[in-house]
């Protein structure tokens, strides 16, 4: 997809539609509650976004742009961190509910058979970081496997659930010496 050049309002709109999908979903934020809380007419959201689908996968490449960011500082930019370090700061990026994975995580539950388009966004996103994973953990350890790296992203995954199950308490620390006692 090239790259995307919005005007400022419509990077608002994408930015409290956002918020909207992380805390309340991406089926139940329709269209009407979007243009209510930014503001905007329903006219001008169709004439910066043709459909929800479209606009759902325009949410979806802006937060994994910026989730992408950061795991690129943390695995490129940090060279006197350790790999053990770096998959922990992975890890705690990803497993923050608050955090920018957590829509994309959501999006895979929430959209696979409604809008595929945007749904192939969080999945070429596993697949990036699977590989990314893969790059620490062999720094980390020679005989490391693809498949290591994949089992440590349904861990992550794993602790999401965990936590949203849980009294609210976050147990991320707990998980991560869980997660670093199997792969560490």
């Amino acid at each position: 997809m090239p790259k995307l050049v919005l005007p400022t309002r419509a990077i608002q709109v994408i930015n409290k539609s956002i918020h909207l999908f992380h805390h309340y979903g991406l089926h139940t934020v329709g269209i009407d509650r979007i243009v209510k809380e930014s503001k905007i007419p329903k006219a001008t959201f169709y004439n910066y976004f043709h459909s929800k689908e479209q606009f759902i996968e325009i949410c979806l490449i802006v937060q994994k742009e910026r989730l992408k960011e950061k795991v690129v500082s943390i695995a490129e930019y940090t060279s006197h961190t350790s790999a053990r370090d770096k998959l922990k700061a992975l890890y705690l990026l990803h497993t923050d509910v608050e955090g920018l994975y957590f829509l994309l995580f959501k999006a895979i539950f929430e959209i696979k058979l409604t809008y595929s388009k945007a749904y192939q966004v969080a999945i070429k996103y596993r697949t990036w970081l699977i590989n990314e994973i893969y790059s620490q953990l062999r720094a980390l350890k020679t005989d490391a496997t693809f498949q290591d790296a994949k089992l440590f992203l349904y861990m992550i995954e794993g602790a999401i659930i965990q936590l949203l199950s849980s009294d609210g308490a976050d147990d991320r620390e707990s998980y991560w010496n869980m997660i670093s006692n199997v792969f560490l």
